[in-house]
């Protein structure tokens, strides 16, 4: 073992007390938190059945993006048991909805024992990590108990990047051990490449290809009807700090708002009573989605607390801004609204979805804000010039439908994994 793993492992374990801290915080306002404790520790591993094709997502946006994947892995393996991995109650919540069938269990922390003793007793046949999951000692432990690892979705952003680079010497040796990467673009297998990563293909982002469900299109019809005849600004998957910039210049706008709502939907479900807070301290007349009653005529802010109705509140807008945008969280989803065929704007922080954002603004599908007053202002204008926003609207869907396939590319990678030519 090297020096800087070895050093990697001491920080683990004297940051053990500051984990249980920060989950007994959390679960103050989540208390879902303290749930399946010992799971987070390498602990309760009672399988249901040995080697399942893993699937790590870490929470719920690459929970949602393994769709197209997991589907595409039932129609290859339709006898293979599943295993799905999280490390968030919300990301877990979203697997057992979305894969009632499947094993769902957090993916223990990467103490070099607890991944040891998780790959051991699961006998994976192999693991799917989503996105930018690299843990040094899972990687170590999956090599040498021979369960090859993809990682899918993969992206890694400069700012990643950077920062991976500071530890070089405990990345480098973990993500040699990779069987493969299914890069989303280019610049992502050129980044990770300099990360060490070999044997890698360009191959898209899987979330072009998730397939609406009926019931989110019922849903979505359901909260027309709940709406009314109004316009709709849907400020999406908003994070600390966004919501108060946003409320603010909504004010401002004054009476160019007309009878346009504003639909806000918090990223964090611990956050919706903060959020609450702060539009009631603003004088808007607040309602939330919880109560399952008509909207009403006089309601300004429409306060999206639930879970997993993500494209139900994207049918039912007429513009949907994106957040993590406005303040420097890198943009959540911005593939989301295209799938809805919604325009879609976002600020000015998108090195998440840095190659999505530049097809979007190319497509004509989305439009880039630099503040919380231009995202108002530009939203009211779409809102008062339909042609425009039904030229948003074509230009949402050729921006989608130019991206689709990414999720058979990944499974013909992963067939090369588990099933190599002789």
């Amino acid at each position: 073992m090297s020096w800087q793993r070895a050093l990697y492992n001491g920080l683990l374990w004297a940051l053990k007390p500051l984990i249980r801290r920060y989950l007994q915080k959390r679960a103050r306002k989540a208390p879902a938190y303290l749930e399946h404790w010992d799971e987070r520790f390498g602990q309760a591993l009672s399988p249901k059945a040995n080697g399942a094709i893993w699937i790590h997502a870490v929470s719920v946006g690459e929970t949602r993006a393994a769709q197209p994947l997991v589907a595409a892995i039932r129609r290859q393996w339709p006898d293979a048991p599943l295993l799905l991995t999280q490390m968030t109650p919300t990301g877990r919540a979203t697997a057992e909805q979305l894969y009632p069938d499947a094993e769902v269990r957090y993916l223990p922390y990467d103490y070099p024992q607890a991944a040891a003793d998780f790959l051991r007793a699961y006998r994976p046949r192999c693991g799917v990590l989503m996105e930018t999951e690299i843990w040094p000692n899972l990687l170590h432990a999956a090599a040498e108990q021979g369960v090859p690892l993809l990682l899918a979705n993969a992206r890694l952003s400069d700012k990643s990047l950077k920062g991976y680079r500071k530890a070089l010497g405990l990345i480098r040796p973990a993500i040699q051990k990779l069987t493969a990467v299914a890069a989303q673009t280019k610049e992502d297998a050129d980044r990770l490449r300099q990360l060490g990563a070999q044997n890698i293909i360009v191959c898209g982002s899987s979330k072009y290809d998730i397939e609406i469900d009926k019931a989110q299109w019922h849903l979505a019809g359901a909260f027309h009807e709940r709406i009314g005849r109004r316009p709709v600004l849907l400020c999406a998957s908003t994070r600390d700090g966004e919501e108060a910039l946003i409320l603010d210049a909504w004010r401002a706008a004054g009476g160019a708002v007309g009878n346009t709502l504003l639909a806000l939907v918090p990223r964090h479900p611990e956050r919706w009573g903060e959020v609450a807070r702060l539009a009631s301290e603003r004088g808007f007349k607040l309602q939330r989605r919880s109560d399952d009653a008509a909207v009403a005529a006089d309601t300004q802010v429409w306060l999206g607390d639930s879970m997993g109705e993500m494209f139900g509140y994207l049918g039912a807008c007429d513009v949907a801004f994106i957040g993590g945008s406005l303040l420097p969280f890198g943009c959540h989803n911005l593939i989301e609204p295209a799938l809805m065929g919604v325009p879609a704007l976002f600020g000015p922080s998108v090195f998440n979805f840095q190659q999505a954002a530049a097809d979007s603004l190319a497509a004509g599908a989305g439009c880039q804000v630099a503040d919380a007053g231009e995202l108002v202002s530009t939203a009211l204008a779409l809102l008062a010039d339909p042609a425009a926003a039904e030229a948003m609207r074509g230009g949402a869907a050729r921006f989608r439908d130019a991206h689709r396939g990414a999720s058979e590319r990944m499974l013909a990678v992963l067939k090369s994994v588990l099933e190599p030519a002789s």
